[in-house]
């Protein structure tokens, strides 16, 4: 979800609020710098493409959207943005409803050379609406390979203008040279997307599904100048679009050396910066918000109806391992950290901090996030997937019951979490607290018996004769990600399994999954939206990773899910 997280520090658990350990240069004291790490470097910042939390870590602050989040409101309330208000909406009476999106007026890109395109010598634009017609257009391009294809294809209109863009370039190859604008005209009209004018879009949206408001709120829906995205082609020494976002949000990117270091500057051509006098709810610190947060020192009146961004500048370091990362907060090199487990008792005093943080001038933030892990098999595969038929899902059913996933909570997260029972988290409409999955208690003889039903007794392969082997991937190669998976490996081996941990970067790992090598792997989902859709569509065999590039990363299929 897009709650913009630069006003004074983000919701981590670990915060520097007094500390005068400083290891930065003094004249960086002169200037208000939130100090980050990160651990694996965005694949892409590409707003119609990137799907992972550290990349909208970057292109949720670059892209400004149509919509966002009101910053202390809890249920989450969605609140105007780039838009003049919230949109207008028309039922038509044939299962489709129009959302009428008005504009501010005014509103500039950041500068970049890439606005020179015209010749005008300018270094910027005014945002309009077709950056975000041109936007929803790049998603339904089956050249760009969004994520998010599937609920996009809810606008009346976007599969039909896909396949006709398909058609054009492989009629005409010459077509598929031209700038994206000329390529997109000649495909004709979205049905169900028209702009009029400089500043009003509508789009006829499926009336089953109301949730499309909350990708409003996501940088895919971003306006994006066409601009940016020719002339960041890689070409004459110029970087890759995916490389160079260039949007309209309160901050742009500075430095991006992708593998080390990621600065983001303050925009002053950010709306909130040049027009203050529209006190645009996202441009302001609000004045509303929840008891905890008054009692939080939140909604301090010195803070109500300030203008943001209040940090200046955002500096990204790369840490690939947690122990020297927490170290480092410690020593004053970032401005706030998880608590990790090799330090929890050290940090964490009867529930609150320890008094040796407390000195340090460290304070704690708690917050409940909606989200889920999940150990996942890829159903593609021949062994553990839906090809093996009934033995393949008594496998993995005998796999899930020797998992204990309160030990692991124990170990590894010093308890904080709640083993998920259903892929709705808590704090969600439609969390059942009660439920309790079958195939999530821990029952060896019945795993066992399973198994043997699966055709593997005791864990041996009758094709080869000896224990079953599985692969298990992991972005995850740092020591305590090791013991991490040793705890799977180890409750395995108790059937006589064998598995192999093959830990790759991120990049390398979200390939494989991509291209469906891989049998086992641990994922994790953030809410986009606090809608249990947006948990639920995991397992939509529509949005599966190996068909359209979804987020159901186990290529999970079934007609009777689907609906």
């Amino acid at each position: 979800m897009r709650v913009r997280a630069l006003l004074a520090a983000p919701l981590l658990a670990l915060l520097v609020s007094g500390c005068t350990n400083n290891p930065y240069p003094a004249a960086d004291s002169e200037h208000k710098v939130l100090y980050k790490s990160y651990r694996d470097a965005p694949r892409t910042l590409d707003p119609a493409v990137a799907y992972t939390t550290n990349a909208h870590a970057i292109t949720g602050e670059i892209y400004e959207t149509l919509l966002e989040y009101h910053y202390l409101k809890r249920p989450y309330e969605l609140i105007p943005s780039l838009a003049r208000a919230l949109p207008e909406l028309r039922d038509l009476g044939d299962g489709f409803i129009t959302y009428r999106f008005l504009l501010r007026e005014g509103l500039l890109y950041q500068d970049d050379p890439c606005f020179e395109l015209d010749g005008a010598g300018r270094r910027t634009r005014e945002v309009v609406m077709a950056d975000v017609a041109f936007e929803l257009m790049r998603m339904a391009d089956p050249a760009t390979n969004s994520p998010i294809v599937e609920p996009m294809s809810n606008i009346r209109g976007f599969r039909a203008f896909s396949q006709r863009l398909t058609e054009l370039r492989e009629n005409d190859p010459e077509l598929a040279t031209r700038p994206l604008p000329e390529q997109y005209a000649a495909a004709g009209p979205m049905s169900g997307l028209r702009v009029s004018g400089r500043y009003e879009l509508e789009l006829e949206v499926s009336s089953d599904y109301p949730q499309i408001l909350y990708w409003f709120a996501m940088p895919f829906t971003a306006p994006v100048p066409w601009e940016a995205v020719a002339w960041y082609d890689g070409e004459d020494g110029r970087p890759f679009f995916t490389d160079h976002p260039v949007g309209s949000g309160p901050y742009r990117l500075s430095e991006y050396d992708k593998h080390a270091r990621i600065v983001l500057t303050a925009n002053p051509n950010w709306y909130g910066v040049r027009n203050p006098e529209w006190l645009a709810p996202g441009a302001v610190y609000p004045g509303e918000g929840e008891e905890g947060d008054r009692l939080a020192g939140r909604l301090d009146p010195e803070r109500v109806g300030r203008p943001l961004p209040f940090i200046e500048r955002v500096v990204f370091a790369r840490e690939k391992e947690s122990i020297p990362y927490f170290n480092k907060f410690l020593q004053g090199y970032y401005d706030a950290s998880g608590v990790i487990k090799e330090s929890f008792d050290k940090v964490i005093h009867e529930g609150g901090l320890s008094e040796e943080m407390v000195a340090a001038g460290i304070s704690l933030e708690k917050s409940v996030e909606p989200s889920v892990f999940y150990l996942g098999f890829n159903m593609d595969d021949p062994v553990v997937g839906r090809a093996a038929g009934e033995r393949g899902r008594k496998l993995r059913q005998a796999m899930s019951l020797v998992v204990d996933t309160e030990e692991y909570t124990r170990i590894f997260s010093n308890g904080r979490g709640v083993p998920a029972q259903s892929p709705i988290p808590p704090g969600l409409f439609g969390f059942d607290p009660g439920y309790r999955n079958r195939y999530r208690q821990v029952d060896l003889e019945r795993a066992k018996e399973l198994l043997r039903e699966a055709g593997y007794p005791d864990g041996i392969d009758p094709a080869t004769g000896v224990p079953l082997e599985l692969t298990f991937d992991t972005s995850d190669t740092s020591a305590q990600g090791g013991l991490r998976f040793k705890f799977f490996t180890k409750a395995w081996r108790k059937l006589g399994i064998d598995v192999k941990i093959e830990a790759t970067n991120y990049n390398q790992f979200q390939e494989k999954v991509r291209n469906g090598s891989y049998q086992l792997f641990i994922w994790g989902w953030v809410a986009d939206y606090p809608d249990p859709e947006n948990f639920l569509f995991l397992l939509w065999s529509e949005m599966a990773r190996s068909k359209n590039g979804g987020p159901n990363t186990s290529n999970f299929q079934n007609s009777r899910y689907d609906g």
